[in-house]
């Protein structure tokens, strides 16, 4: 059996979760930040977009992974978005990470399009706000689309990805839960 990935930021997914079990919220970690940092090196990607940052853990995975990569990541958690701004202070890329705070609509309508790679991690994505991520991707960029099993993610959503024409996707758990999909 091959060895795990060495994680850099395990401490900051640890708080993260002990975060949440202290105050009852809905922060969760992505499980395998080595994993979105390898994408984030593999797509050569310069500017990374994340909804959905929590306490950093992901945002920090993907810009260790990409050391030329700028890195927008929005949250509408205050406390999360002070702890996520000391988070990747403590790790030196605060000047690579931009902690956007308010909800995913309001925010998004502010950057600009042209964005390598783009991760959803904020509950269930809307077709609406699918639409939106679609808008900020540069063709040929890559979208990870997480928490695709919850109940409430729109069958539209999942069509949408599956499709053939406007994406070229594909699972990358057992669960169904996170898809890799490149924009076509």
């Amino acid at each position: 059996m091959p060895a795990a990935a060495v994680d850099p930021f395990a401490k900051v997914r640890a708080a993260t979760n002990t975060h949440r079990a202290k105050h009852g919220c809905g922060a969760y970690p992505y499980d395998n930040g080595p994993l979105l940092a390898a994408i984030a090196a593999a797509a050569n990607a310069r500017r990374i977009l994340e909804l959905g940052t929590a306490l950093g853990y992901t945002a920090l995975s993907f810009a260790s992974g990409a050391p030329d990569a700028t890195v927008d990541t929005i949250e509408r958690d205050p406390e999360h978005v002070q702890l996520a701004r000391d988070n990747i202070a403590a790790a030196a890329m605060d000047h690579r990470i931009t902690v956007h705070e308010g909800d995913f609509a309001t925010v998004l309508a502010t950057l600009d399009p042209g964005y390598d790679v783009v991760f959803f991690d904020g509950q269930a994505p809307s077709p609406a706000l699918h639409k939106t991520l679609r808008g900020l991707l540069r063709t040929g960029g890559t979208l990870i689309t997480a928490n695709l099993n919850h109940r409430s993610t729109p069958e539209g959503v999942r069509k949408a990805l599956f499709d053939g024409k406007s994406w070229r996707s594909a699972l990358i758990d057992d669960a169904g839960e996170t898809a890799i999909s490149v924009k076509l």
